[in-house]
């Protein structure tokens, strides 16, 4: 039998190694589990374009008012992405917006059929003047190349002085009123033969009436072949040859000028408000000015119908000899639109601008538009509308 004592010291030695080895032991503790880092983006956000503003014919005020020296003006919503590093986004305008398509370099107003013209000469108010046929049969498709129209710039900054006409080559040329052949070939430009005329093959007519006083001419130029000779008498309607693309031209075309002087290339109008128009069919023209009242170049102007199946497009003109009807003082024209009710829409200056306008029969319609100040009430004076203007039998 073991003696007591050693028992205790045995049982004493036991729980003291026990607590030693409880407390040497590791504490497991919950492994830690980094959080996913938010990414950084490859690339900026892009802050897209804000929609334009409408507005439409608001009057000058003290808040608006209009600015004669010239277009000082607080600046203008830009139309310029604007690349930030965050996702956060400013809040969106509450303000009205409208979206504009405008139509690509592809799209080309066309059209099938047209009415006969109306008989010339046409006036039906003391400052009309439509005193000219077309220079082709009325059964020609023919649209003014609205790159290519009176005033527009183009070729090293040459400023056009006629109207384009985009016809195939070899369609018949018709004088376009009574007169006498003053040139025929080559050297319009020069006033002498040079086969590398800019004109290429032309004719031109003095006729034998005018406008207030003046002497009027027209020009056709760029003709594959001239069936007249100088110093010929011939009547409207005439053959003076076939359209080609003589002279300095990127394809067929018929480049027409209305003159009030012979040696003229600086005395050119608008051919535009000079074409007898498509029965019921009218003619707009304008005068786009910046808030100051001075006119602006170049400035891009859309006419569309309510229902904006069908828009047309024209620039006011550059600077460079360009002459303005003494009446109307446009800077811009469109001619050949069937009567009815038209949308103008002008962006000027990232703001949208918006007007309504009635196109009458055998008439010029007219607006005028003041920068910021948007459309203005100051049109010419017109007659009623209630008219029937004549019929061609």
């Amino acid at each position: 039998m073991r003696n007591p004592s050693q028992i205790q010291v045995r049982l004493g030695l036991f729980i003291v190694m026990l607590i030693y080895c409880t407390a040497c032991q590791p504490v497991k503790a919950t492994p830690f589990i980094p959080s996913t880092p938010t990414p950084i983006p490859s690339t900026p956000t892009i802050i897209h374009n804000l929609s334009l503003p409408i507005v439409s014919n608001p009057e000058p005020t003290l808040e608006n008012p209009v600015d004669i020296e010239g277009d000082n003006q607080p600046p203008e919503p830009t139309a310029e992405a604007v690349y930030v590093e965050s996702d956060s986004q400013p809040p969106e305008p509450t303000v009205e917006t409208v979206q504009i398509d405008y139509p690509t370099s592809k799209s080309e107003t066309i059209s099938t059929w047209r009415p006969a013209l109306y008989p010339v000469p046409l006036a039906l108010t003391p400052y009309d003047h439509f005193y000219f046929s077309r220079p082709f049969a009325v059964n020609e498709i023919s649209w003014p190349v609205e790159d290519y129209r009176y005033g527009g710039s183009f070729f090293e900054d040459v400023v056009h002085k006629g109207m384009d006409i985009k016809i195939p080559d070899g369609t018949p040329i018709l004088a376009a009123g009574p007169g006498r052949v003053v040139w025929a070939g080559y050297g319009l430009f020069s006033g002498k033969y040079d086969p590398d005329d800019p004109y290429g093959q032309a004719v031109m007519i003095r006729h034998n009436f005018g406008f207030q006083g003046t002497r009027l001419y027209t020009v056709y130029a760029h003709l594959d072949r001239v069936d007249v000779q100088q110093d010929q008498y011939i009547d409207a309607g005439v053959l003076l040859g076939l359209s080609g693309q003589t002279g300095k031209t990127s394809g067929p075309h018929l480049h027409f000028e209305v003159r009030f002087d012979q040696d003229g290339f600086f005395s050119t109008l608008n051919p535009e408000l000079w074409l007898v128009p498509p029965q019921g069919w009218g003619v707009l023209a304008g005068k786009v000015m910046n808030t100051g009242g001075r006119k602006v170049e170049g400035q891009m102007v859309i006419v569309r119908t309510n229902q904006s199946e069908q828009w047309w497009r024209a620039n006011s003109y550059h600077r460079g000899y360009i002459n303005s009807d003494p009446y109307y003082q446009e800077n811009l024209v469109i001619s050949d639109l069937p009567a009815g009710r038209y949308e103008i829409v002008i962006n000027y200056l990232s703001r949208i601008y918006t007007q309504e306008i009635d196109i009458y029969p055998g008439l010029v319609s007219y607006f005028s538009f003041r920068g910021r100040n948007g459309f203005t009430s100051e049109p010419p004076l017109f007659p009623g509308t209630d008219f029937n203007p004549p019929q061609s039998p």
